[in-house]
């Protein structure tokens, strides 16, 4: 039997729904009440304003990085983790591609939310750093050690902005799932000059992978 979400649960989804469609400086909380068929007043019984529903957005965006982004458990798994990471990359941009979006001005109108943010990214980097050390000692990455964590502050940097660049590109253009796919094959590119030999065959089967996901995903151009 479906669990029914509480009327909290569903303000919250359908928040990310219109900020991902409209874009989160064009959603007030009367867009979203009226989204959901409720009252303003029923949604400020659960949310004190736009900024308070953001920062729950935020709780369940932690929840998937600290339960998704994990340093592989041996050597075998380097791979996998590797391809691992890459998912966990696209369903995050995807499924808040309005924060991804509009990241600066929405944390620059929330000091506490900034705050918890940095923090967050900081724990975000090491284990990023783990899943290198491990891809790097299962002969995977030819990287030297002192370099992993700026080639980790890098992947990030890409994935941090890679929606926001795409934005200043074509700001009319709607952010569909293959333009995400894009970017988690720019991650990829990332990787590529720095495999070894014996990695090499799986980082092209990966392209792949994502190269085909990115077309058949695409938004068909209109005629």
């Amino acid at each position: 039997m479906e669990k029914k979400l509480r009327t909290k649960d569903k303000i919250v989804q359908a928040s990310i729904e219109l900020f991902n469609a409209q874009g989160e400086r064009a959603v007030t909380t009367n867009h979203i009440a009226a989204h959901l068929g409720i009252s303003p007043g029923n949604l400020y019984y659960h949310f004190r304003n736009k900024e308070d529903i953001l920062r729950h957005i935020f709780k369940e965006y932690c929840k998937l990085l600290d339960s998704r982004i994990q340093p592989p458990g041996d050597r075998s798994e380097a791979l996998d983790a590797l391809a691992n990471y890459l998912d966990v990359v696209f369903e995050l941009m995807w499924r808040f591609h309005f924060f991804y979006a509009n990241l600066p001005d929405i944390l620059a109108r929330d000091l506490s939310l900034h705050k918890e943010y940095q923090a967050v990214q900081e724990q975000v980097l090491q284990r990023v750093v783990k899943i290198l050390q491990a891809l790097r000692q299962a002969g995977v990455l030819e990287l030297p050690e002192a370099d992993l964590a700026e080639f980790a502050h890098t992947i990030k940097l890409l994935v941090t902005f890679w929606i926001s660049y795409l934005k200043t590109q074509a700001p009319d253009k709607s952010i569909d799932q293959a333009s995400v796919y894009q970017g988690v094959l720019k991650v990829l590119l990332l990787f590529k000059p720095y495999a070894s030999k014996l990695a090499q065959p799986r980082i092209q089967q990966l392209q792949e992978h994502y190269q085909q996901l990115a077309e058949q995903t695409a938004t068909p151009a209109l005629v």
